[in-house]
């Protein structure tokens, strides 16, 4: 049995389920992207000491997260998914919406959610709001 095969999804190709490479690949990319914006716009110091950065030393998550809640239900997946070829969508095929990219990314910076996995390689995140990450 391959992941995505109880979803009725292809084992490889177009639509099939994103792999671990590509998660991660898109993961870096919208890091540092954020972390680029943080640092360009709102002064983030990526060699202070915390005790000197203050709430500045969050502005890259703050940014990652703003990524993800306005590029998913735009353009169907964060910049980084984008690029490595990943799209987001619901399981019912309907349009994602704009709680589900919230939710989503709220669960996403906990971490935890995001690292645990069904046999499906979809995150608790994604479980939670009806979603799955496949090859665009």
């Amino acid at each position: 049995m391959y992941p995505g095969e109880r979803l009725g999804l292809p084992d490889s190709g177009s639509r099939s389920i994103g792999r671990i490479g590509r998660r991660i690949g898109a993961l870096l990319i919208d890091y540092a992207a954020a972390s680029i914006i943080a640092t360009g716009f709102l002064g983030f110091n990526q060699f202070a000491l915390p005790t000197e950065a203050g709430l500045t030393q969050f502005a890259p998550l703050f940014v990652f997260a703003l990524l993800q809640i306005i590029f998913i239900p735009v353009v169907g997946g964060s910049p980084g998914h984008r690029i490595v070829g990943l799209r987001l969508v619901r399981m019912d095929g309907g349009w994602i919406g704009v709680w589900r990219p919230i939710v989503r990314t709220l669960l996403l910076i906990v971490v935890i959610p995001a690292v645990i996995w069904d046999v499906d390689q979809r995150g608790l995140h994604d479980k939670a709001v009806g979603t799955v990450l496949i090859r665009a």
